[in-house]
């Protein structure tokens, strides 16, 4: 059997053609979809807890492509993408894909050890303590005021009563209650005044922090309840993986030129 020529030059073309063809989802007015494009509109809705890769979702992301590409060719049409407005702000997209695009880069290049997770585990450990605390507080802007607290208090006052008055508000209508926490949820001044206290007891004068003054209450004291390894070692990566990337980023702006 033999080929003629004109055939041969039919075969040798769909042989090259068919290749391209598979690159590209659809072709709009001339212009190619990619389905590369596909795979990564697929991805990511994957990653953001969407559906996952199948026929159904292929065929409905080709539709929004092959949308979204009409829609871009009439904008293009209208010079609508020589706008200085939209020019800033395609580069401004362009720059956060850049940035998201070093900083995975930089994280897969350097992974934080499971040695320094869990000397940041020990350490948190060491910190936190043995106990967390119940407590009440009222804060006010002066001394005077918080004595005046203290006074009627040992009156027989009620503190859920009078903490209606107090400048948190976040615990004034809680009768100041604070939950329970370890001394390290508070600053230093209020956990060194907290943890002196017995269950029952307030503060005999008012502790001064940042804040203002404060008056407090301790309500009981626990074990703490340290969470385990495991079970914070996520928050524990991304802790230090933010840690070195503000390293990385104050190192690169300290060798940059800036006028």
């Amino acid at each position: 059997m033999t080929f003629k020529p004109a055939r041969l030059l039919v075969v040798l073309f769909a042989a090259v053609a068919l290749p391209a063809l598979a690159q590209n989802i659809a072709v709009v007015n001339g212009k190619a979809i990619p389905s590369s494009r596909a795979d990564l509109m697929v991805t990511q809705m994957a990653a953001q807890g969407g559906q996952p890769d199948s026929p159904q979702l292929r065929a409905m992301v080709k539709d929004e492509l092959i949308n979204r590409e009409i829609l871009v060719q009439q904008a293009e049409k209208q010079g609508l993408g020589n706008s200085a407005d939209v020019k800033a702000q395609a580069d401004i997209a362009r720059q956060s894909i850049l940035i998201r695009a070093l900083v995975t880069d930089y994280i897969k290049k350097n992974p934080i050890s499971d040695a320094d997770i869990k000397a940041e585990y020990d350490k948190f450990k060491a910190t936190a303590g043995d106990k967390e605390y119940h407590a009440r507080h009222i804060l006010v802007e002066n001394e005077a005021d918080a004595k005046a607290i203290i006074a009627k208090l040992k009156g027989g006052a009620k503190f859920e009563d009078l903490a209606k008055q107090s400048k948190d508000p976040g615990s004034a209508a809680n009768g100041g209650d604070l939950g329970w926490a370890t001394p390290v949820s508070f600053v230093k001044e209020f956990s060194d005044a907290l943890v002196a206290l017995k269950p029952g007891q307030i503060t005999e004068t008012p502790v001064k922090t940042q804040f203002g003054y404060h008056v407090i209450r301790l309500e009981e004291s626990r074990p703490a309840k340290i969470p385990t390894l495991a079970e914070v070692k996520p928050q524990i990566t991304e802790a230090l993986q933010q840690k070195k990337l503000q390293a990385y980023q104050q190192e690169l702006r300290a060798k940059a030129k800036v006028q």
